[in-house]
C-alpha cells in the first residue's frame, strides 16, 4: 500500500497536477508533513510560490 505522501507524488510526476494550493490542504488537515509537502513539489511549504503553469 502507498503512503500518502507517494499517492501525491503520482499526481504530480505522472498526472501532472502541479496545483500547489491542492497539495497545501493535505498539509493542513495533517495527513502530510511539510517535509513531504517539499518532497511531492520541490516547494518550501511556507514559501509563496508562483502559480505553476498548466
Amino acid at each position: 500500500m502507498m503512503t500518502q505522501a507517494q499517492t501525491l507524488q503520482m499526481f504530480w510526476n505522472d498526472w501532472g497536477n502541479h496545483d500547489l494550493s491542492f497539495y497545501k490542504v493535505y498539509v493542513q488537515c495533517g495527513a502530510i508533513t511539510k517535509e513531504d509537502y517539499k518532497t511531492v513539489t520541490g516547494q518550501d511549504y511556507d514559501t509563496v510560490a508562483e502559480p505553476q503553469p498548466a
